[in-house]
């Protein structure tokens, strides 16, 4: 049996070096290694996957948040509501630009945004909001754009963990996730689910003026080589990076399959145990399982991993100290919040090896010891 990887990219490599190595070399012999045509190419192409009108690439997905927040002219002090059941980035972008974060509550089955925590996290100095795609499964969009509208705020998409998830409305109708909102980020991290071989990121949006204004802040501020007109910054993606996603993202929906093949098998071993649930699949949303998470009731989930670990099968807790509770975020009175669902999950998630490489093999051998482990408890 292949060693197990949380994500094994080695492997994913092997399948696709072909393809990778000669768009590598096409950028090493053009030179254009900054906006260059391998840029314009893949921008081109992940704005066809998604449906949206403009795709601006940047460094990662940090930037993307910060990008985007610094567009919609928000001024030090206005609020930002998001979750606190999410990776740091989320709420870092936040702080940087001396906004006030608002931590929200998540539902207990989905770990996303609960739209029924907004109405009352809304203040008069309440501006924005930022809902998380987490683990792979949207959040509930169509509730929490209806909030929006209602209060006028502004919507940014943090779906670096779910590109390629559908979401549908009550009509019907379907969008990708990360174009619902005024704007949606994303980041091409190599363990995402389009991941580069370094670092990425892009943000989305369908208004033609707030684009401008994106590219302008990823540009230094300019439109026009040395005319200034913004306060920017520096962050663009390099070509050999949108070479090698331009490669990838042609594979999307078979990864995506290979993906919810996994999760799929999971759901099986697991189904019924009394201390495990499995990831819940929301009806709205076409999860892609970014990570596969499990709650745990009643089982030492420390000893679980160092059983994990001792038996070559890596695990991860995302994430093991919710954002408001950071010490980053003393300042901004994180420990003043009281998140009862928050905390609850941060004690009991744990994500096994979820990637497109997986084998049936490695997948027994997985769920045999997690249950032997859980049932000798």
């Amino acid at each position: 049996m292949r060693q197990i990887q949380m994500v094994d990219l080695k492997q994913q490599y092997a399948k696709i070096k072909m393809e990778i190595d000669a768009a590598l070399h096409l950028v090493l012999d053009s030179a254009a290694f900054i906006n260059g045509p391998a840029v314009t190419d893949f921008t081109s192409s992940l704005s066809r996957y998604l449906g949206v009108k403009h795709v601006i690439p940047c460094a990662n997905g940090t930037d993307a948040l910060q990008i985007s927040l610094m567009a919609l002219g928000l001024k030090p002090g206005d609020e930002v509501i998001t979750p606190s059941f999410t990776y740091i980035a989320t709420t870092e972008a936040v702080a940087l630009l001396s906004l006030k974060p608002v931590f929200a509550e998540v539902d207990p089955k989905t770990f996303c945004l609960d739209p029924g925590f907004l109405e009352q996290a809304i203040t008069p100095r309440t501006k924005a909001i930022v809902p998380v795609h987490l683990y792979g499964q949207a959040a509930p969009m169509e509730e929490i754009m209806n909030v929006a509208r209602k209060h006028n705020l502004y919507v940014i998409e943090d779906n670096a963990q779910a590109l390629g998830c559908d979401y549908k409305f009550s009509t019907g109708t379907k969008k990708k996730a990360g174009t619902i909102g005024t704007i949606g980020t994303t980041s091409f991290f190599p363990s995402k689910n389009l991941g580069g071989y370094g670092d990425g990121g892009a943000i989305f949006t369908d208004n033609d003026t707030l684009a401008n204004k994106l590219k302008m802040i990823a540009n230094h501020g300019q439109n026009k080589k040395y005319y200034h007109q913004l306060v920017g910054c520096n962050s663009r993606l390099d070509s050999l990076q949108a070479a090698i996603l331009e490669v990838k993202l042609k594979k999307m929906p078979e990864y995506i399959a290979a993906r919810r093949k996994v999760a799929d098998r999971y759901d099986k071993d697991f189904a019924g145990h009394a201390r495990i649930t499995t990831p819940f699949r929301a009806p709205y949303s076409y999860h892609v399982f970014h990570q596969y998470t499990l709650l745990l009731d009643g089982v030492d989930r420390n000893g679980l991993i160092g059983f994990l670990d001792s038996k070559g099968i890596p695990s991860m807790i995302y994430y093991p100290v919710p954002v408001h509770r950071q010490k980053m975020f003393e300042d901004f009175g994180g420990s003043a919040y009281h998140l009862g669902t928050t905390d609850w999950l941060t004690e009991r998630v744990i994500s096994l090896p979820i990637h497109t490489e997986m084998d049936d093999e490695q997948l027994v051998y997985i769920t045999s010891n997690v249950l032997d482990f859980i049932n000798k408890q």
